[in-house]
């Protein structure tokens, strides 16, 4: 028995983190990763992250600022990804156009032409939050997803309510994806 069997083979997928500078993607991270709620300050970078989502199966999360000069870069992030998870502030009216905008541009990008998408619809505990279905309104969801798997899932970062049903869900789309891609590749062969 040679060395590559002793180990099973470790699966997974990257997931771009993305979605405007303070709508919570650290602190979401964070709380996906450590059950803990942590002060966070705003992300110049990146941060980088793998949680395992059942045997077998990582899920490497890549949470990148969203600041303005940040999401030029964001392009980069997306090569490769096995699913999207895209962070509003549900709370944040004013900027939800902003935020529609971005996820737009992010969507019309080759490299994830299909990729499966999460939206987190965040803070959930501020008053006047919007709930999934204004959320999925607002971004245009049903249009701009309509060639691929999507899910919105209401949460908060801070009490942690939603996220363990989103990571489940991101991780049965990675799963999802990367099963289709490697029948398209074998397809192609």
């Amino acid at each position: 028995m040679g060395l590559q069997n002793a180990k099973p083979c470790r699966k997974g997928a990257n997931i771009p983190m993305l979605g405007l500078d303070s709508a919570g993607k650290s602190t979401l991270l964070y709380k996906l990763r450590y059950k803990d709620h942590f002060i966070t300050m705003p992300t110049i970078g990146f941060n980088v992250d793998m949680i395992e989502a059942g045997k077998d199966f990582t899920l490497t999360f890549w949470d990148v600022g969203g600041q303005k000069k940040m999401r030029e870069l964001w392009g980069n992030f997306l090569e490769d990804a096995g699913g999207l998870l895209y962070v509003v502030d549900s709370s944040d009216k004013r900027r939800l156009e902003e935020s529609r905008k971005e996820f737009e541009l992010i969507l019309k990008n080759e490299s994830i032409k299909n990729v499966p998408v999460v939206v987190l619809a965040n803070k959930q505990d501020l008053p006047g939050a919007l709930n999934a279905e204004e959320i999925t309104r607002k971004l245009k969801i049903k249009k701009y997803c309509s060639d691929r798997n999507w899910y919105v899932q209401p949460c908060c970062a801070i009490t942690g309510e939603g996220l363990p049903e989103a990571l489940q869900r991101v991780a049965t789309f990675a799963r999802q994806y990367k099963k289709s891609k490697e029948t398209f590749i074998t397809l192609k062969e």
